[in-house]
This record gives C-alpha cells, sequence and structure tokens, in this order.
C-alpha cells in the first residue's frame, strides 16, 4: 500500500510542543501563570502537519488497504495477497469508474472482474455488485469502453457499459427490478403457468394436446434462458447459470418429465424475477440512506430565486434554504437564525441552533427559520458527496470471508456438475435404471448454480456499512467491519475523545469571609487582558453569569506563576500555589483539587479561594463505557497528561485502564502490551495526533467530525465526535459478520441438504430450484436486516 507523501521534516527542536508551558502536571501558570493547559496536539507528538494543521499519520495497517493479513503492532506487510486490487483500493491515483447498467448476476460479475483484471492494460480492476460499478485504474491513456463492453456483454448479455460522468446530482435508483419494469417478464410468466395448468389438465385426457401446451409454456418462459445459454456456450462460458437451467429443464423433457421440465422453468423464472426486485429494492434503501445528494438548489439572484442543476452551483453563490429542506452544499449562513437537525450526518439527535456566520454541513435539514447560506464547496466536495463516495469506496474493499467465497464458487460448480455426471451414469449402468439417475443429476446441476453464495456476502457488508453511515459511522470498508468484529479492547485518547477538548470553569471555591461570585469576579478582573485558554474560560463564566469586572489600574505578569494585579480592592494575586508562596500567603485553609487546573486567588495578602477549570468529560463517555463493558470489551485510555487528571476521568467514565504522562512511544508500547493481554485492539483517537498509536492498532478510528484527515486516517470514523459510536460501531460490525456467516451457512447448508435428499430420492427439481433462486431470496433479505437492527 503506498504510504501519503510526508513533506515536512522534522527536526529535534520541533519535537517538543514548544509552547512554553510546563507538562509535568504541575499546576503551574505558565506564560501566563496558568497550568496543564488545553494544547493544539499531545506533548512531544512530533507528527507531521498539513497545511491546515492537520497531522497525516504514517497508518501503516490501516488506510483501507484490504489485504485482509494479520495486523502486527507496527502494521502489517502485504505477502502472499493473492489479489492486486487491495494495493490500489484506496490510493490517491486516476481511477475509471464505470456504471454496468442490467447487471443482475453476483456470479457474473465475479467473471467480469477476472476478465477485465486480466487485461494487459488494467493495473486493478473491482466490481462492486451491490453499487454496480467498476473500478478500473488503467496504465494506458488507451480508451477501455468498447473492451469493457465487450468482455461484459460476452458473460451476461445485457449489461451495458457507461462511464460514471456524475453530471446528475441525484443518483437514479436502479429501475431494472421495479414492477413497472418488469411486465413482460410477468407476462412470460404468467402464460407459462397458465399453459403449464392446462397440459396438467389435460394430460390424461388428450396426451398430444398437453404435450404441445407443455412445449409452448416451455418456450414462452425459458426461450430468452435458453438463447442466452447458446451464446454464451458459443462463447466458452460452460458453467453459466443459463446455460445449466436448460440442460436440466431439456433432460427433463429427454425423460419424459414435461410438467417437471416447464415447472421447474416456471419456478426458476420466478425466483429470478423476485430475486432481481429484491437486490433493486435492498440496493435502493442502502443508497437512499447515504445519498443525500440535492437534484437542485434555490439560487438567490438580486429579489429573484433561480432554481439550477446542484452541479452548476459555484462557490460563492447565495442559496435559499426554507423551513423543512435540507442543506444542499456546504456553506456559512449569511442571513437568518435557525435549528439545524444534523441526524442525517452524524445520528445526533438534538438539533443545534444557527446563526449569521455559522458554517452548515449540507445532508443536515433545516427545521425551522429562513436561511441564506453562501457556497463554500462544490457539490463534488461537500459532505453529501463525499459520505456517498465513501461508502461506495467502502464496498471495494473486500473482506477475507468474501474472497473466500468468490474463490470456492469457482471450484463449486464444476465439482458438483462433475458430481452430476457421475450420478447420472455410475448407478444408471449398475441399476439400469436411467431414468432415476439422470433425474437426480438434473436436480444437482440446478443447484450447481453458485449465485446465492457469491450474492450472500457482498450484499451484507454493504448493508453494514449503510447501517453505519446513518448513525454517523463511516467504514472504510468490509475489511473494517471484520477487523472490528474481532476487537476485544478499545484503547483511547483523552482529549477530544473522552473529554470535549476545551476548559471551561469546573467550580469556584471560595474560602471563609469570600463569596463565590466575588472570587470570580477578582478573577475575571484579573485576567480580562490575557488570551490564555484557561484565562479565557475564567472570563468567559464571570460573563455568563453577569458579573462586573474591572479592568485593572495595572497588572504585572510573573513568568511561571501567574499575575499581580491593582484592583479598586487592592492587590489580587492570580495563579498558582507558587505565586502565593512566593507572597508569604498563609495556604493553611487550600484544599488541592482532586480533578482539573487551579488558579488561586489572594485579596490584600488573604488567601481568597480557588478556581478549578478542566477539560469537560463528554455527556455520553459514561454510558458509552458501560456499553462496552457489557460486551465484554476492555476500555484503556492513553494520554500525555498528569496521572491525577487522568485517573479522575477514569474513575468518571468507569475506565478499567488508565495510562498517563505517556510520549507517543511509550503509548506504543501501551498498546502492545494490552495486546498481547487481551488481543485484538482498536485505538480510538481524534484523527489529529497520535500517529504511530493510530498505526500500530489493529483498526484504527477517529473522532473526527468528518474532517478531512480522520477521514483519511482512519478505519472507521466516527462523525459524530460522540463515545456512543463506539459500542454501536461494534454492534454493526458484530451483526454484520454474523448475516454473512448465516448467509453462508444458509446457502450451503440448504444445497447439500437438496444433494442429499435427490441421492435419497426424496428431492425434486422444484427443491433444487428453491434451494437456488430461493435461498438468494432469503440471503438478501436478511442482508437487508443490518439497516433495521437498533443499536
Amino acid at each position: 500500500m503506498a504510504q501519503k507523501a510526508l513533506n515536512k521534516k522534522i527536526y529535534p527542536e520541533e519535537m517538543t510542543c514548544g509552547c512554553g508551558h510546563d507538562h509535568d502536571g504541575e499546576h503551574g501558570h505558565g506564560e501566563h501563570g496558568h497550568g496543564e493547559h488545553h494544547h493544539a496536539h499531545e506533548e512531544n507528538c512530533g507528527c507531521h502537519h498539513d497545511d491546515h494543521g492537520h497531522e497525516e499519520p504514517h497508518h501503516k495497517h490501516g488506510e483501507n488497504c484490504g489485504c485482509g493479513q494479520e495486523h502486527s503492532s507496527s502494521g502489517h506487510s502485504h505477502e502472499a495477497v493473492e489479489h492486486r486490487e487491495e494495493n490500489h483500493a484506496f490510493d490517491n491515483v486516476q481511477k475509471q469508474v464505470y456504471i454496468l447498467e442490467n447487471l443482475g448476476c453476483a456470479n457474473c460479475a465475479a467473471k467480469m472482474e477476472r476478465k477485465i483484471q486480466e487485461l494487459p492494460q488494467v493495473d486493478y480492476a473491482n466490481i462492486i455488485f451491490a453499487t454496480k460499478k467498476l473500478q478500473v485504474v488503467a496504465n494506458t491513456e488507451e480508451e477501455l469502453l468498447p473492451l469493457l463492453q465487450k468482455i461484459c456483454s460476452s458473460i451476461e448479455s445485457e449489461v451495458t457499459v457507461s462511464k460514471d460522468e456524475r453530471k446528475t446530482a441525484r443518483r437514479q435508483t436502479e429501475s431494472k427490478g421495479k414492477f413497472s419494469e418488469n411486465k413482460m417478464d410477468f407476462w412470460e410468466i404468467g402464460i407459462g403457468a397458465v399453459l403449464l395448468a392446462g397440459g396438467i389438465l389435460t394430460e390424461k385426457v388428450n396426451g398430444n394436446l398437453s404435450l404441445i401446451l407443455f412445449l409452448i409454456g416451455y418456450l414462452a418462459l425459458g426461450r430468452r434462458v435458453l438463447l442466452t445459454a447458446a451464446r454464451n456456450l458459443g462463447k466458452g462460458h460452460v458453467f453459466d447459470e443459463n446455460f445449466l437451467m436448460s440442460i436440466a429443464t431439456l433432460g427433463a423433457f429427454v425423460i419424459s418429465e414435461y410438467p417437471e421440465a416447464v415447472g421447474v422453468m416456471l419456478f426458476y423464472r420466478v425466483g429470478e424475477l423476485f430475486e432481481e426486485i429484491a437486490v433493486a429494492r435492498s440496493r435502493s434503501q442502502i443508497m437512499d440512506a447515504v445519498d443525500m445528494r440535492p437534484e437542485v438548489v434555490n439560487k438567490v439572484e438580486g429579489k429573484e430565486i433561480l432554481v439550477i442543476p446542484a452541479e452548476d452551483a459555484i462557490t460563492g453563490d447565495i442559496l435559499l434554504v426554507r423551513p423543512g429542506d435540507r442543506i444542499p452544499l456546504d456553506g456559512t449562513i449569511v442571513e437568518g437564525e435557525s435549528r439545524i437537525d444534523t441526524s442525517p450526518v452524524t445520528g445526533e439527535p438534538v438539533p443545534a441552533a444557527v446563526k449569521t456566520g455559522d458554517p452548515v454541513t449540507s445532508g443536515c435539514v433545516n427545521t425551522s427559520g429562513l436561511l441564506k447560506i453562501r457556497v463554500d464547496k462544490v457539490l463534488g466536495d461537500s459532505m453529501v458527496t463525499r459520505i456517498l463516495n465513501s461508502v461506495e469506496n467502502a464496498a471495494a474493499s473486500k473482506p477475507k470471508i468474501d474472497r473466500f467465497i468468490t474463490r470456492f464458487s469457482r471450484v463449486y460448480t464444476p465439482i458438483v456438475v462433475i458430481l452430476a455426471a457421475a450420478t447420472a451414469v455410475i448407478p444408471s449402468l449398475i441399476t439400469g435404471d436411467w431414468n432415476y439417475w439422470v433425474y437426480t443429476a438434473l436436480t444437482f446441476l440446478v443447484i450447481s448454480c453458485p449465485c446465492a453464495l457469491v450474492l450472500s456476502v457482498p450484499l451484507a457488508f454493504f448493508s453494514g456499512i449503510g447501517a453505519g453511515s446513518q448513525k454517523g459511522i463511516l467504514f472504510k470498508g468490509g475489511v473494517a467491519i471484520e477487523a472490528l468484529k474481532g476487537v476485544k479492547a478499545i484503547v483511547m485518547d483523552k482529549t477530544g475523545t473522552i473529554t470535549e477538548g476545551n476548559f471551561v470553569l469546573q467550580s469556584v471555591v471560595p474560602a471563609a469571609g469570600f463569596d463565590a461570585e466575588k472570587l470570580l469576579s477578582l478573577a475575571g478582573s484579573c485576567e480580562m487582558t490575557s488570551t490564555h485558554p484557561i484565562a479565557v474560560s475564567i472570563v468567559t463564566a464571570a460573563k455568563e453569569k453577569e458579573l462586573r469586572l474591572q479592568r485593572p489600574s495595572s497588572v504585572e505578569e510573573i513568568s511561571g506563576k501567574g499575575v499581580r494585579a491593582r484592583v479598586t480592592e487592592g492587590i489580587v494575586l492570580c495563579g498558582n500555589r507558587k505565586l502565593l508562596e512566593a507572597y508569604q500567603v498563609d495556604l493553611s485553609n487550600y484544599v488541592d483539587a482532586a480533578y482539573g487546573t487551579e488558579v488561586l486567588l489572594a485579596l490584600n495578602g488573604e488567601f481568597a479561594g480557588q478556581l478549578v477549570i478542566a477539560d469537560t468529560i463528554k455527556s455520553d463517555a459514561k454510558p458509552a463505557v458501560a456499553a462496552l463493558k457489557r460486551q465484554g470489551i476492555l476500555t484503556a485510555m492513553l494520554t500525555g497528561d498528569a496521572r491525577k487528571s487522568a485517573e479522575t476521568v477514569g474513575k468518571e467514565t468507569g475506565i478499567d485502564e488508565v495510562h498517563a504522562k505517556l510520549l507517543p512511544e511509550n503509548k506504543v508500547e501501551e498498546l502492545k502490551r494490552i495486546r498481547e493481554e487481551h488481543g485484538s485492539v482498536m485505538f480510538v483517537g481524534d484523527g489529529i495526533n497520535d500517529a504511530p498509536v493510530l498505526a500500530g492498532a489493529d483498526v484504527g478510528a477517529a473522532m473526527g467530525s468528518g474532517a478531512d484527515a480522520a477521514i483519511e486516517a482512519a478505519d472507521v470514523v466516527f462523525m459524530t465526535s460522540s463515545m456512543e459510536a463506539i459500542p454501536q460501531s461494534l454492534l454493526i460490525a458484530r451483526t454484520t459478520a454474523v448475516i454473512a456467516r448465516q448467509n453462508v451457512f444458509l446457502a450451503l447448508a440448504i444445497k447439500m441438504l437438496v444433494m442429499v435428499l435427490g441421492l435419497a430420492g426424496l428431492a425434486n427439481m422444484w427443491m433444487a430450484v428453491l434451494a437456488d433462486t430461493g435461498v438468494a431470496m432469503l440471503c438478501i433479505l436478511n442482508s437487508v436486516r443490518v439497516l433495521y437492527k437498533k443499536v
């Protein structure tokens, strides 16, 4: 897997944060007198930054390579990877994307992929059956469309290949499979069913008439199947399902099982039709859940409102968004106030208040006021398109079970066909009962079609990806889901993951003779001129309580300790313990806080009390940790913060293990130890720092709110930045994996059962068709179940 280009050289002096503040947990005031402050990245991170200040983690294992190999603590290798596609699945290379219209057979899609992959002009080819997309990376500028069309139509004649130009804003829902588009199928099935009934009723009255009705009915039902089989046979596709079904039903005619031949073809056509409808509907359900791109937008031109295609909107355009409308493109509010329902994008159920100047994300819903927004990102760059692209690209990353089933299906069909031939000949030579054993062999031919098997796994994983996107969880493919289901321990960063990553005044503790408001007012007055995050949090808290603040007549800043200010009431000392001790203030009544940064105050040499400022623990952190424990998951926190602060957060949230004052390399060592003790590990960070730990984990997850750096770096992105998304992702991954296994077991078990019953003389060709198309429908319906499962 190609690594990201790391353009910035890191010099030794850049390996420390350089902020000038103490990081040893001492509640010093630093330059402004404040202690362990919130820093943009963790201590000594030494990470690489892009132009926006985001790190580009060296994500060795992740980046959705899709190789399916086991990850070591330092990533994984790509040895013995059979498919080339995984080496390209998420590289930043120019891909050609095509639409495969009328693609209806999962097994045929697998054959097309292999044929295209064999082309010398193609480095990588991948067909995503769930989205009917063909991704190609070519090593030539030659136009490949005619060649691709030739390959695809040679395998499935009705398939047409076209470039995915993305000209239309909204994806057209799959038309094939809708009842209105299948009138001919219904007519043919209806006519065939009537003629079959007529043949059965007249069989004992007039044998010749009955045979004619059976023949006409068979042709009405099987004409297209026979023609397709003949065309494919000429191209060398012996194990095509149309050919197998044709041989099976024609064989039934040869042994005079006329009702059976027509009935099996009828059942096959009905099964194929409803399988097609079920696939189209399930595909539509999944894509509707993630495709929120608008068709048109309301552009403001002076006093007029012009309705234009969404892809025609450019940066700087002003768009009108009415109450109830979805935000069409990423932008900034230039007029109006409202509340925004972000749940379609983030899964967060509580609407957020927005006003002029606030950024808004496409896909969210304007619930109340009239808004005018300025377009900041065109359709191709907006969140709605990024989510769709992430889901579609995720479907290209195939889990190990999917690759196994694809390989298995290539040997399964020939083995069953050989078994059918042996069943027809060997027992017949011994017993002389050719009709019985040939009939049994024909049931084997029907069962030999691997479509239900090939379809069962990718649709389950695609449904899991869709279910995650509904809750603001972006899985980077089936590989990520497959790895996530086996996770035994969750290791988390503190700042930005368990906590909000901001400084907030937690408590005001006045000494005897002082009240809380007076103490906060004095502290706010002293800190009015400071831009330090802790100072800002104090001033903000004072203003929220509408306290009177006065600008000091003089302010002396004492490096590493705090400030000495003169106000109306006298001389105020505001800083850490060292500051007050330097001025011989009696601290006998001072009690050290259990958590956070303390700011001590003294007025005219008398201790006045203390303020406690700390990073706020996320409201959903404690219930999320409890949910993980109910799933049997060990929880651990790795942080560079002071031990006392870290242990307080761990105790408050219920985290099992807390490891504090860690440098990035120490975090990697702790992660290795946790993996050795407990098994597969998922690391959850903010997607900006802790690159070594993210790279060393089996699954890397980012609390990113959809940030570009987070989306690129991690295997899983929690767009909500909420802790509850962690247990939700595990449940979705486990449910998806269970459904995929159920589908495989169901398909194989029923096919094997019908084979055994056929050998025992207890199964007929009708049951064989049920074991093929009927099981495929069950697998489809079972797969979309994850979309509706509550997690």
